[in-house]
């Protein structure tokens, strides 16, 4: 039974702990069962007890303890439910101590200090490949992505830093051995904030992408993952369209480590998120993916040897598909090396080796060069131009020590940037510690650690080291290779006690090494290289010709860069010394902000949950230094913490400070730790904190605690049962009072109410009553409600267009004037916004139209161009005066001009008052409530203007049937606006012509009849004996208004004869 019990004791506190419903102090009770929550307050600081702890921890699911503020994650191989809102909801503004160990509480206790102190910091995530690191950075992302404040602008910032993940793993990441998503590169990322904590931009450095992937992989590993995601998961037109087939098999690039295709990996699936994240950033995907297909294509290309062993292309069909150049101008600079001598030019044909290292080298110095791009684009897309002062939060994700079976050039360089890592590690911990213990008043104790500066020295240090003397060997003139490099290394370092070679080494050691080895003995432990390759990598040339090439690259994206990289004529720097230099910038950067760290772990090999493998994490609790750093932070005093907070938890422990301490919590501090028995060696008192030294000391504090807890618990329940019968009565009765007292509140307001609701309903029906009266008392209030509901009325229903002349709304009898006026301040609002609202593109456009037209052909052109568009509207017939029987005909076709005209009929000439519509597809002749003509617009062959001053227009109209009607002859005294827009809206400007003399028309079928034009000094139109129509306008255009005037009187006449 007391086990059971025990076990169920032990069940409840680990939910409690994987809820984070304990803080780090309570969470102490259960260290025998889920180990310790920070390393810093184990008994022992041994390497033994640091693996238990976290065996311990690990088999809970327990994957994170602290190292004071270093965060130490193991990685689990599963998914674990830690990551959701809701406990990002838990860790927001969270004390860092306060909950169990969390990289939310990391991140969150950055961002806050960051606000506080307003003041720079970055996380340094490291391990080796597998550990974690991307997914650890991905996490922090995520959760300033929701704990920051939200807006559009700041939304849009965010996806796309969360979005630059995929991207940049896409064309960053491989499958190696160790890890199925391995960053290839190194990423700085800074997240900038402004001074409200938003997050509004972002910007990455990246270091040392792996470019010797491109071209070559080890059995079971696969190059960047994007060349798999495009030939896997491209569409068949992008394929056909880069000259690509679907299937990795067919290319000599992505076979070579014979492990295409990976059960873990979906390429399919990825290269849809890639695909949507490019969407996201604003990139131009279809060149980018031009020049990935264009390395898969260079990689096809073959080599044979002729009869003198030199280099020949097996077949050219692959470089009609490569970048764009010239197919023979590429040919000569794959099996051809350009020699200048002075001003003569020589080509040296090519071996096939040469050949192959030829089109290896330009494969790489693209891709290389492209990924440069993609980084400065992404950058690009969320730089934020804000010149305001801005603190940042910087993620450092880097690859972690290597170790494999054969070391090379690029482990080298790995390993050299975790030393200096590990260098500037230790520097700003000592630092960090040594202030907090000046500014508390506490004297700094020296702690002893191995300094690894003396191998840094060994590797960087200026003519004497390891780069140097590579950088010598691969300048100097000569044959040098790399073994003669090994030999220079045995010449200057043969003494020195962290290098040693199969030729330095004691009989015993010689052993283990080969005659091309040389031995470094790391911080971290020994690392053997080999060093063959190390000369051609570390040189990574482009032969001058294949330069001139890659200058004529048609793909924008990375012609800049190559320009860049090939726009030099002096040899540029080695990669080594590059990455030296990039190094140097990094520590710089780092030095100048404040310092958090997450050391990431491999539990296994394996990659299966569940398994810890001891060895394997000894050897990488011992390269990250993990054990340098707690012996840094235990040098001292273990444990720490602030006065208010350490006396909030443990004043239950003392009479004198239980329940409330009224003076200063350092004083109360004091008490309390003179009651517990603290000895003066266990303990220090800062300024702002206690120092206590030894573990066991807060341990025994906390299991006191703990029994006292449950001891105030007991008594605080016999109380409440002693007092609970006695407060049941007097409770009783309060209520009673209460309730009686809330129903006569109630009743009393609901009578105020009625009588209230009483009153306004009959001086409403009183007003109602005398509305017909001059303003009273009694009906004021009623008329203020009329007038305020109709103009509530009339603001939701003014009508919208022009034309719009019946949907205004009856005004009550008292508004009658108001409303009038209202409606034709409107209408004027409504011309005036018409009119403005025509651009003056669109008025030089028309009036550009009619001067085509008419300029120089019709005499009263110049008198209209003042005047055009200036008065649209005051002409225009509005739908009200539009018969509804006509608009209802007409209703599928959009109603676009209408204005009154005067229409003759073909026999006799009698002048007719007539509105003419245009519409969508048709002319409309409306007489009231009949459609008199309807002319297509693809039915209208022709319109005849004459040059003289009048208004006449003559339609000429293609008769498909005999009973159709004729041409139509109508006179408008709106003749320029009226055919521009009729240009406009059927495009008829070559229909018109403007005719001297006489304009014949046809009537019916074999029967036609002529309008004739004079000049008089009258305006008159009358039927002239010949039967024509004749038109007599006015020979002074000054009097054209009076002329139009006098020729209505001339139709009357005509009307009436």
């Amino acid at each position: 039974m007391s086990h059971f019990l025990v076990h169920s004791a032990a069940t409840l506190l680990l939910q409690l702990v994987a809820q984070g419903q304990l803080d780090m102090e309570g969470a102490l009770t259960a260290r025998d069962r889920v180990g310790i929550q920070d390393f810093v307050l184990l008994d022992e600081t041994t390497e033994a007890a640091f693996l238990s702890n976290l065996k311990k921890r690990f088999s809970k699911d327990l994957i994170y303890t602290y190292i004071g503020t270093l965060l130490v994650s193991v990685n689990p191989y599963k998914e674990l439910d830690i990551y959701n809102k809701k406990q990002m909801d838990i860790y927001m503004g969270v004390n860092f101590f306060e909950l169990p160990p969390h990289i939310y509480a990391l991140a969150d206790n950055a961002y806050h200090t960051m606000l506080t102190e307003f003041n720079n910091h970055f996380i340094l995530i490291s391990g080796e490949s597998g550990a974690g690191k991307t997914e650890a950075s991905k996490k922090i992302l995520q959760y300033y992505a929701v704990s920051c404040p939200s807006t559009t602008l700041l939304n849009t910032v965010r996806d796309k830093m969360l979005m630059s993940n995929p991207v940049l793993e896409a064309f960053g990441n491989a499958k190696t051995l160790k890890n199925d998503n391995s960053s290839r590169f190194g990423k700085y990322m800074d997240i900038q904030f402004d001074g409200q904590g938003d997050a509004v931009g972002g910007h990455i450095l990246n270091y040392l992408l792996e470019k010797s992937r491109v071209v070559h992989q080890n059995h079971g590993e696969r190059n960047f993952h994007i060349f798999y995601q495009l030939v896997e998961g491209g569409s068949d037109d992008l394929l056909h369209q880069l000259g690509l087939e679907r299937g990795c098999q067919h290319y000599n690039y992505l076979t070579q480590g014979q492990c295409a295709i990976v059960q873990s990996i979906n390429d399919k699936n990825d290269w849809k998120t890639v695909k949507n994240a490019l969407q996201i950033i604003n990139f131009d995907e279809t060149h980018l993916f031009e020049v990935i297909a264009s390395v898969l294509h260079l990689g096809n290309v073959r080599f044979d040897s002729d009869s003198k062993g030199h280099a020949l292309l097996n077949n050219n069909t692959e470089l009609h598909w490569l970048l764009g150049v010239d197919a023979h101008r590429l040919q000569e600079g794959l099996t051809f090396r350009k020699i200048e001598a002075k001003k003569d030019q020589v080509l040296s044909p090519f071996t096939t080796d040469h050949a192959i290292y030829a089109r290896d080298a330009l494969a790489k110095a693209i891709y290389g060069q492209t990924f440069t791009w993609l980084v400065n684009r992404i950058n690009e897309s969320m730089e934020n131009k804000d010149p305001s002062r801005k603190t940042v939060i910087g993620l450092l994700d880097i690859y972690g020590f290597e170790v494999f079976y054969v070391n090379s050039f690029e482990q080298f360089c790995i390993n050299y940037c975790n030393e200096k890592l590990q260098q500037l590690f230790i520097e700003l911990t000592l630092k960090s510690e040594q202030e907090e213990y000046e500014a508390e008043g506490i004297e700094w104790e020296p702690v002893q650690f191995f300094n690894n500066k003396i191998i840094c020295d060994l590797i960087e240090e200026k003519h004497r080291g390891i780069i140097s003397l590579l950088d010598e060997e691969c300048l100097r003139p000569g044959d040098a290779t790399d073994l003669t490099f090994l030999e220079r290394l045995e010449e200057k370092m043969g003494n020195h006690p962290h290098f040693v070679t199969h030729k330095l080494a004691d009989k015993m050691t010689r052993k283990t090494l080969e005659r091309g080895d040389f031995r470094l003995l790391h911080y971290a432990g020994e690392v053997t290289y080999c060093v063959v390759g190390f000369l051609d990598k570390n040189n990574d040339l482009l032969y001058r010709n294949i330069k001139d090439v890659s200058l004529q690259l048609i793909l924008c994206q990375i012609k800049m860069c190559f320009r860049l990289y090939c726009k030099y004529r002096r040899r540029p720097e080695t990669v080594v010394t590059q990455f030296k230099s990039s190094l140097q910038k990094l520590t710089e950067i780092l030095m100048a902000k404040e310092a958090w760290y997450i050391r990431c772990l491999k539990s296994n090999e394996s990659k299966q949950s569940g398994q810890f493998d001891e060895a394997l994490i000894r050897h990488q609790v011992k390269y990250l230094g993990l054990m340098e750093h707690l012996r840094v932070r235990r040098a001292g005093f273990a444990y720490r913490r602030k006065y208010d907070v350490f006396l909030k938890r443990y004043k239950p422990l003392c009479p004198a400070t239980w329940p409330h301490w009224r003076g200063v919590a350092a004083d109360g501090v004091e008490v309390l730790v003179q009651h517990l028995g603290y000895l003066p060696d266990e303990y220090k008192m800062g300024r702002t904190k206690i120092f206590i030294r030894h573990p066991r000391t807060l341990f025994a504090t906390e299991d006191a605690y703990e029994k006292c807890k449950h001891e105030l618990g007991e008594c605080q329940l016999r109380n409440t049962k002693a007092t609970g019968q006695r407060e049941n009565t007097e409770n009783r009765k309060k209520l009673v009072n209460i309730e009686s007292c809330w129903r006569g509140t109630q009743a009393r307001k609901e009578k105020e109410k009625r009588a209230w609701a009483v009153k306004v309903i009959k001086k409403f029906i009183k007003g109602y009553m005398t509305r017909g009266q001059a303003k009273n008392t009694d009906n004021s209030e009623y008329l203020a409600f009329v007038r305020q509901n109709y103009l509530n009325r009339l603001r939701d229903n003014l009508p919208k267009t022009v034309l719009d002349k019946t949907t205004w709304l009856t005004p009550p009898a008292v508004l009658t004037e108001t409303s009038e006026m209202l409606r034709k301040l409107h209408y004027r609002l409504m011309v005036r916004k018409y009119v403005r609202g025509i651009t003056p593109q669109k008025k030089f456009q028309m009036k550009l139209i009619t001067s085509s037209i008419f300029k120089g052909k019709k005499d009263s052109y110049p008198q209209s161009v003042p005047s055009f568009i200036c008065h649209l509207t005051s002409h225009l017939i509005g739908e009200e005066d539009i018969n509804p029987r006509v608009i209802q005909m007409i209703r599928n076709e959009r109603i676009k001009y209408c204005v009154p005209v005067i229409k003759y009929d073909r026999n006799g000439f009698k002048p007719r008052q007539r509105q003419l519509i245009l519409t969508q597809t048709a002319v409309y002749v409306i007489e009231e409530a009949k459609i008199k003509q309807r002319v297509l617009y693809t039915s209208l062959k022709g319109i005849s203007v004459s040059n003289l001053t009048d208004s006449t227009i003559v339609f000429h109209i293609t008769r498909e049937e005999p009973k159709q009607k004729g041409d139509l002859v109508v006179q408008c005294d709106h003749l320029f606006e009226l055919l521009t827009k009729l240009c406009v809206i059927a495009n008829k400007q070559n229909a018109i012509k403007v005719v001297q003399g006489s304009i014949n028309f046809e009537i019916q079928a074999g029967k036609g009849g002529a309008v004739d034009f004079s000049t008089g000094p009258e305006p008159m139109v009358y039927k002239a004996k010949n039967g024509h129509l004749m038109v007599v306008t006015c020979q002074n255009p000054a009097l054209l208004c009076h002329s139009r005037i006098s020729l209505l009187m001339c139709q009357k006449t005509l009307n009436g004869s």
